[in-house]
């Protein structure tokens, strides 16, 4: 689960399994496997890397050597 905040200025948590892409239209649109979207303020780098943060917690990412 990933912490992200809606444009009106409110945090919700997402289950990054259900994240099929995410785009910069220039808002950031977080496509769901549902084909539900999302408009967020965090930019897509962003969610990129809490992703791959939520998947390295559930071990399925390797961390990277040096890297805690």
């Amino acid at each position: 689960m990933i912490t992200l905040t809606r444009i009106s200025g409110d945090s919700f948590v997402l289950n990054a399994e259900l994240i099929k892409y995410v785009e910069a239209l220039p808002d950031t649109f977080v496509t769901l496997t549902s084909g539900d979207r999302i408009v967020v303020t965090e930019s897509p780098d962003e969610v990129v890397r809490r992703t791959v943060e939520y998947h390295q917690h559930k071990q399925l990412v390797p961390i990277a050597a040096g890297a805690h």
